[in-house]
């Protein structure tokens, strides 16, 4: 049976991140690929990196003695159990934790526009032209860092009202040809149909340049904004900081350790700060 071609090119995307030294990929559904990788791009430089998609998964490790550590670890899950924190740590002492994310993804031929609400529109700006600072502020700085505005390689599409920015979206393109899709509303401008409106024109352009939009989301409310524009949730990304050797002999390991921030673990290595 032929592979979906939306989860194939998602996986795509995956494999060349993970495979900068070693080729990894996606087996059939219920399969673990781990790998060694010190230089993957799916997580933070000597950490583990897990990504899930269509029932299979890859694993990075950044050395032999960490990979032969998650083998032996996961052995005993179930693949789709191997983006929940609990259950990973459970297994494998972790100082510390990044994820889980769902990661979404849509076709031109699934994508459904989404108009912003009367009386407001979405207007397109060149990068680094528009001032997000006064929307940034307003999200907070966790919700802006998520968001990534301030990395993406697309126009912004924003909306405004009295003058002032109230929602933004773009993207950031990816190897694998991949648009990395970032959206922020103001909080007072929630709830109104703004961050599916702004991200449904990044989405359109996305489209436009035969790039694949990736949704990625952790909270229900970017959950359903994705949904609501068609996107398909084919998997989830974790990533885990490993307790090294002498945690593990005094018993000082965190295991299942949850993380407010996804920022060093949603771009490529190489572009985190």
């Amino acid at each position: 049976m032929s592979k979906d071609p939306l989860l194939a090119r998602a996986q795509g995307v995956w494999q060349e991140l993970a495979s900068v030294s070693v080729p990894v990929s996606f087996g059939a559904a219920g399969e673990i690929d781990v790998v060694v990788s010190p230089g993957s791009r799916i997580c933070p430089p000597g950490w583990v990196g897990i990504v899930l998609l269509g029932g299979a998964a890859i694993v990075t490790a950044p050395s032999r003695e960490a990979a032969d550590r998650v083998r032996v670890a996961v052995a005993g899950l179930p693949v789709d159990r191997l983006t929940d924190p609990e259950s990973v740590g459970g297994v494998l002492p972790t100082r510390e934790v990044l994820g889980p994310a769902v990661l979404a993804y849509v076709a031109e031929d699934g994508f459904r526009p989404a108009a912003p609400p009367t009386g407001l529109r979405v207007e397109e700006a060149a990068a680094g032209s528009v001032d997000l600072a006064g929307l940034e502020r307003a999200a907070g700085a966790a919700d802006a860092d998520e968001a990534g505005l301030d990395e993406m390689s697309s126009p912004a599409f924003v909306v405004r009202a009295a003058g002032q920015v109230v929602a933004a979206a773009g993207y950031r393109e990816w190897p694998g040809r991949a648009a990395h899709v970032g959206v922020l509303t103001a909080p007072a401008w929630r709830g109104r149909g703004l961050a599916r409106a702004t991200g449904s024109s990044a989405v359109r352009h996305a489209l436009a340049q035969g790039l694949l939009p990736q949704w990625r989301a952790r909270v229900p409310a970017s959950r359903n904004v994705a949904v609501a524009l068609g996107f398909s949730e084919l998997g989830s990304q974790l990533s885990v900081e490993p307790a090294r050797a002498p945690e593990l002999r005094l018993g000082t390991a965190r295991s299942g350790k949850g993380s407010s921030t996804m920022r060093r673990s949603n771009r490529p290595k190489g572009q985190d700060r």
